[in-house]
């Protein structure tokens, strides 16, 4: 792939360019070509920042065990949300994930077989984990989708913490671009959340802008003190793919445009208080919470309860920025986009009051 110009995409997807493309990276080898692509795009109004299309390949030769289907994944269409993940460098920080981060750790993703960035243009060419169920955000998450979510952060974040020396192409949650752009997002988009999600949002949070603006920098902050570590950064439900035959992993995390350096109780608290069911989460985030310390002692990584169930508290007042960037500055116009924003903006105002997070601040 190293001399393989990037072609327009989806389109350039063709039989030739994938022939090559797949040769280069060692899928096909001897006189085994691709002799015709089928792609169809999926997940309309899921994949926000890019595109998704499942291409079906039929080869000639012998393909050996080279697969019949990959998802091809690609920048958005759609010139709002491609310059939102642009000013996040997400689609840069997904493709290095691919080719540098993800074989450290036993936290499943589909297999990369291409992963390639060529400035505001990517391709990544996925394993097809078509058999297995993607997560619903409307819907939300069960208890055991919440658990297995939870055991697969634990892996994740067990191989980085305290160790992520070298990975200055990830940005910190503080003192960085990804904080300076968070901060503008959250200033900006507040009052457009506020008008396009206003039936879910009680007076006090609807005018609360200026208050948690000002309070933001110093959640950065704490949510940028040691222990620190490789987070997803939107681990919500549909960036999970559930197994659902004998040999699947449990689950599979996918969308890794976002991975930050922090404290990793911002992503546990980005699935419990923004994808989990709210009387799901009423009843068991506690030892939820537990479920996720003891997992990380298990691989050997020592994180005293009090200490965390503490973080969890500011790690769901934080992650209302998440809430006013996603909902205040996307487009929310496509259908579904519209109901898993309005459901991660409700269950977030149900830990607000749950918890009294505004008293917090």
């Amino acid at each position: 792939m190293k001399h393989l110009p990037l072609p327009k995409l989806p389109d350039g997807l063709t039989p030739e360019w994938l022939t090559t493309a797949l040769q280069n990276c060692g899928v096909l080898q001897g006189n085994a070509t691709v002799t015709a692509v089928q792609c169809q795009q999926v997940g309309e109004g899921v994949g926000m920042m890019s595109e998704l299309s499942r291409v079906v390949l039929q080869y000639g030769g012998d393909p050996g065990e080279a697969p019949t289907s990959f998802v091809a994944k690609y920048p958005s269409q759609n010139p709002t949300n491609r310059g939102v993940a642009m000013s996040f460098n997400l689609y840069e920080r997904e493709v290095r994930y691919f080719a540098e981060l993800e074989a450290l750790t036993t936290a499943q993703s589909p297999r990369a077989y291409i992963a390639e960035i060529r400035d505001d243009n990517f391709l990544l060419l996925l394993e097809d984990l078509g058999d297995y169920r993607t997560g619903d955000q409307i819907a939300g998450a069960d208890l055991h989708d919440s658990s297995a979510a939870v055991a697969e952060l634990a892996k994740l974040h067990a191989a980085f913490w305290n160790q992520v020396d070298g990975i200055d192409w990830i940005p910190h949650i503080y003192k960085s671009y990804h904080a300076d752009n968070m901060l503008a997002g959250t200033a900006a988009g507040w009052a457009n959340m506020v008008v396009v999600f206003g039936e879910f949002l009680p007076a006090d949070i609807a005018t609360l802008q200026p208050r948690f603006s000002a309070a933001l920098p110093g959640l950065q902050q704490a949510m940028d003190a040691a222990p620190i570590t490789l987070i997803h950064g939107d681990y919500r439900m549909e960036n999970f793919l559930f197994g659902t035959r004998p040999g699947h992993h449990p689950l599979a995390i996918i969308d890794w445009q976002g991975p930050l350096l922090g404290r990793g109780m911002v992503d546990v608290a980005l699935v419990l208080g923004q994808s989990t069911r709210t009387d799901i989460r009423r009843e068991h985030e506690h030892s939820l919470v537990e479920q996720y310390v003891r997992d990380l002692q298990q691989l050997g990584v020592a994180y005293a309860f009090e200490q965390a169930w503490q973080d969890y508290l500011t790690a769901l007042l934080y992650n209302w920025c998440y809430v006013a960037v996603v909902a205040g500055t996307l487009d929310a116009r496509n259908e579904r986009a519209f109901a898993w924003m309005s459901q991660m903006v409700a269950r977030q105002v149900a830990a607000t009051q749950d918890h009294n997070l505004l008293a917090r601040l």
